[in-house]
C-alpha cells in the first residue's frame, strides 16, 4: 500500500464540567461525540523518513510547519516505529478555532493513516503518541459516543445508538483556548452536567439530555467574544432541545429532536455567523 486516504471527524461537547487543576491543568469530565464533518487526509509513502504536508482549505495554507500538529504526529509516529515518512495532504472542512477538535483531529487521523501504509502501531501504541499532542486526539483515533476525564486523556466508550441532529454557528474572531481557561480562572463556575446528561442520554430521555447540556467554560468564552453569546441566543429562538458551547468555542450549537427540525431552522436562519447542519456519528469510518 503506498498511498491512504482517512477521514478525520470532528466532535462536540455536549458537557464540559471542570472538575479541579492538576500539575497546571484543567482537569475535564465532558460527554462528546464525533460528527459527520470531517477533514480529508491523503498520506504517500517516501523512501526517506521525513515528513511534507500541504494544507488546503479555511486559511490554513499558510500553517507554519513547525507548529502543525499533524507535521508532529507523523514524526512522533516515524521515530517511535522507525518507519519511513510520509507526504501529506489535508483538505480542511471543520473550522479553525470553533472547538470542534480540527487540529486534534488531523493528528489522530495522521496517525491512523501512518499506521494503515506502514502496518506498525495498535491501539495503545498510538494512543500513547496522541496523548501527547492534544488532550482530544487520543479519543479522536476512535471518535464516537465517550466521556472524557483528565485533561481529556481518560477516554470512556459509551455505547449509545441514538443520533442526534444539530445546527452549528461558529461565530468570526474565535476564541482562544489558553485565554479561555485564564479567563474561567477569574471566577470559576462549578458544573455537573455530564452525569446528568450521561444519566438522561443511557435512560432514553432525549427532552431531559436536551436541557442537561452545558459547557463550564460558555461565559468565558462570551466575555472574551460577545459574538459567542450572540450565536446563543439566536439559535436559542428556535426553541431546540438545548444549546451550549463546544469545547472553548467559539462554536454554539443547538440540538433539535429531527432532522426535519434543525432543517427547519437552518432554513429561516438570517444572522450573520456560518451555519452548518450536523449530526452525530457514533461509530466512524476511515
Amino acid at each position: 500500500m503506498r498511498m491512504v486516504k482517512v477521514k478525520a471527524y470532528a466532535k462536540l461537547n455536549f458537557t464540559l464540567d471542570i472538575t479541579g487543576v492538576s500539575a497546571g491543568y484543567h482537569m475535564l469530565d465532558s460527554l462528546v461525540c464525533t460528527v459527520d464533518l470531517y477533514d480529508l487526509i491523503t498520506l504517500k509513502k517516501r523512501r526517506d523518513n521525513l515528513v511534507g504536508v500541504e494544507m488546503h482549505g479555511q486559511g490554513t495554507e499558510t500553517l507554519p510547519f513547525e507548529i502543525n500538529v499533524a507535521a508532529k504526529a507523523a514524526q512522533a509516529y516515524i521515530k517511535k516505529f522507525g518507519t519511513c515518512g510520509a507526504d501529506i495532504i489535508i483538505y480542511k472542512n471543520i473550522p479553525v478555532g470553533g472547538g470542534l477538535g480540527g487540529s486534534s483531529a488531523d493528528a489522530s487521523g495522521v496517525l491512523n493513516g501512518m499506521a494503515r501504509l506502514y502496518g506498525a502501531g495498535g491501539e495503545s501504541g498510538l494512543k500513547a503518541i496522541a496523548d501527547g499532542l492534544g488532550s482530544d486526539t487520543g479519543y479522536l483515533l476512535t471518535g464516537g459516543w465517550a466521556r472524557l476525564n483528565g485533561r481529556g486523556e481518560r477516554v470512556i466508550p459509551l455505547d449509545i445508538s441514538r443520533t442526534f441532529h444539530a445546527l452549528l454557528l461558529i461565530p468570526q474572531g474565535g476564541v482562544s483556548t489558553p485565554s479561555c481557561y485564564k479567563k474561567y480562572d477569574e471566577t470559576p463556575v462549578i458544573t455537573n452536567n455530564t452525569q446528568t446528561a450521561l444519566n438522561a442520554l443511557t435512560a432514553g430521555d432525549t427532552a431531559a439530555f436536551g436541557m442537561s447540556i452545558g459547557n463550564a467554560l460558555y461565559g468565558a468564552a462570551y466575555a472574551l467574544n460577545p459574538a459567542v453569546m450572540v450565536a446563543y441566543e439566536e439559535l436559542s429562538s428556535f426553541a431546540p432541545s438545548g444549546v451550549t458551547m463546544t469545547g472553548s468555542g467559539s462554536g454554539v450549537f443547538a440540538l433539535f429532536e429531527t432532522a426535519e427540525l434543525r432543517d427547519w431552522a437552518y432554513s429561516r436562519y438570517r444572522g450573520k455567523f456560518r451555519a452548518i447542519k450536523l449530526k452525530t456519528v457514533n461509530k466512524i469510518k476511515r
